[in-house]
């Protein structure tokens, strides 16, 4: 922490790239190599000048760019230390010959994620707020995006924050019971509020973990499985939705043997489209197990699109409540998928089926914060049923920390290890 780093922020190959500097020494040691002195600069100021390299023997100075500089002063910078931003031209030549300098003259290359790690030691940002960063950078789409802004800006830590002060809360009261133990009839905490209050958490908690799914299928992109009957013009519309002949098209019954899976964004969200195999009594046994494919896609899905075309039943399969089922009549005036009639309503009422996000909704898409969820609920349950059994105070207390102290894993607000931090920050890249 006492370094100051510096490191590429932005992709090679632009018209212009931004190098990062952050630590004690950032105004020092760019002011030896600029045109300006900024160690008296106002801070949150843009500055132009040249990135010069002094000649040793003659006192000349080479002119290597000219640039503009951005001056932060702690803590008001993304790190919450000194720091500085120099936009170059995109030369590779310039922005390694920039970076070498800074390196002669003190800094040292960061090491991934470097930057968002000093963030969060200096009090920036939770660490949940920290792996939202690499999140937003990963998302590809306006979902993903949705949800890594709700993250960064600290709606999930809001949520765990009020769920931990009304956990400290019950937990004060008990374990202010145990101060007085010799007082075997006193009771701070009335123990039927103690389970109602128990059992409203346990359902906040239940919430955020059943959310993983929908951040996962969001993420990865929300299964739409395909089914009906053979010829019906499955593999059409997948070729029609994808606008390529990623499937076999064929009037010859059981042509698709296997599923098969691509995917499209439509209005910001991401679709895992599966084609599935026709569904018929066969004695094949390879198309045979195709439809056992087909079946198992079915279940898996999200969404189904459920295939016919006059005359011919839908096929019987078996929907949870959990799933869409999207009924499509093909072959007839409003629907043709290989004319493509009917294709932006059946867009729409895709989107319509699709789990809503925004900027203030809080879905969990990240594993580690899942586990630690599970082991809350699990810590929880074990109160409510300590309760429910008129277990003492101190065996309710331990199992209320042990949620506390899990939950608290995942914004970073109890024990930290070296080794989470670096298993968290390692997946960054240079630069942030």
């Amino acid at each position: 922490m006492n370094d100051t780093i510096c490191a590429l922020a932005t992709a090679p190959g632009g018209a212009l790239g931004i190098i990062r500097i952050s630590g004690p020494q950032s105004h020092g040691i760019l002011s030896r190599i600029f045109t300006k002195d900024l160690s008296k600069v106002k801070p949150n100021t843009i500055h132009y000048g040249h990135i010069v390299e002094s000649d040793a023997v003659s006192q000349h100075q080479n002119i290597i760019d000219e640039v503009m500089v951005s001056v932060f002063r702690t803590p008001h910078s993304y790190t919450g230390e000194d720091a500085a931003e120099i936009t170059c031209h995109g030369s590779r030549y310039i922005l390694n010959k920039v970076l070498e300098l800074l390196i002669k003259h003190g800094c040292r290359m960061a090491e991934p994620g470097e930057y968002t790690q000093r963030a969060y030691l200096n009090g920036k940002m939770d660490l949940s707020q920290a792996e939202a960063v690499a999140d937003l950078i990963a998302s590809t789409n306006k979902a993903t995006h949705q949800i890594a802004m709700s993250q960064l800006r600290g709606h999930f830590s809001t949520e765990l924050a009020q769920l931990r002060e009304q956990l400290l809360k019950l937990t004060s009261l008990l374990e202010l019971e145990l101060d007085f133990s010799d007082h075997e009839d006193l009771e701070f905490a009335d123990r039927s509020e103690l389970l109602k209050l128990t059992k409203k958490i346990d359902n906040h908690i239940t919430r955020l973990v059943e959310s993983f799914e929908t951040g996962q299928a969001i993420k990865q992109g929300i299964p739409v499985a395909i089914v009906g009957k053979t010829n019906v013009g499955k593999s059409t519309l997948l070729n029609r939705l994808l606008k390529e002949d990623r499937a076999i098209v064929s009037n010859i019954h059981g042509t698709t043997r296997d599923t098969i899976e691509d995917t499209i964004d439509i209005q910001g969200i991401t679709f895992r489209f599966i084609d599935t195999a026709g569904i018929r009594h066969t004695d094949d046994r390879i198309e045979r197990m195709g439809i056992d494919r087909s079946m198992a896609a079915a279940q898996r899905a999200r969404i189904i699109l459920m295939m016919t075309e006059p005359g011919i039943p839908y096929p019987d399969i078996t929907v949870r409540d959990d799933q869409t089922v999207i009924r499509i009549e093909n072959k007839t005036e409003t629907f043709q998928a290989k004319y493509g009639v009917g294709l932006d309503e059946l867009r729409q009422r895709l989107v319509d089926a699709a789990p809503k996000t925004n900027a203030n909704n809080v879905i969990v898409t990240n594993a580690r914060h899942y586990d630690a969820l599970l082991r809350a609920h699990d810590s929880i349950l074990r109160v409510i049923d300590g309760l429910q059994q008129q277990l003492s105070g101190d065996l309710l207390s331990e199992d209320l920390r042990q949620t506390l102290d899990t939950l608290a894993e995942i914004t970073g607000g109890q024990i930290t290890p070296q080794e989470t931090l670096n298993n968290i920050f390692q997946h960054f890249c240079v630069g942030k």
